[in-house]
């Protein structure tokens, strides 16, 4: 399967150098991704708050991309698909 929403994406910078909302809280993440429509800075899955999974369904911003040191890749929420959004 393919993504549909490539379309979307922006020439998107982070909004902040963390998680937008752990900073807000004083929570800590595990890893970082970045929405790909808006820059929106939220924590992964394997965080307590998984806030970048909850951009997603706040937003339906459908791609977004990992933050981390040396990965590229992105998923597409929708479509359900890995990417490399490079």
């Amino acid at each position: 399967m393919q993504c549909k929403h490539l379309g979307q994406m922006r020439d998107v910078r982070p909004n902040t150098d963390g998680c937008e909302e752990c900073l807000k809280i004083g929570q800590e993440w595990v890893h970082l991704r970045m929405c790909m429509e808006c820059g929106h800075v939220g924590c992964c899955d394997s965080s307590i708050g998984k806030h970048a999974t909850k951009h997603f369904h706040g937003t339906k911003h459908a791609i977004m991309r990992s933050l981390e040191p040396g990965e590229t890749w992105g998923w597409c929420f929708v479509d359900q698909v890995m990417l490399d959004p490079q």
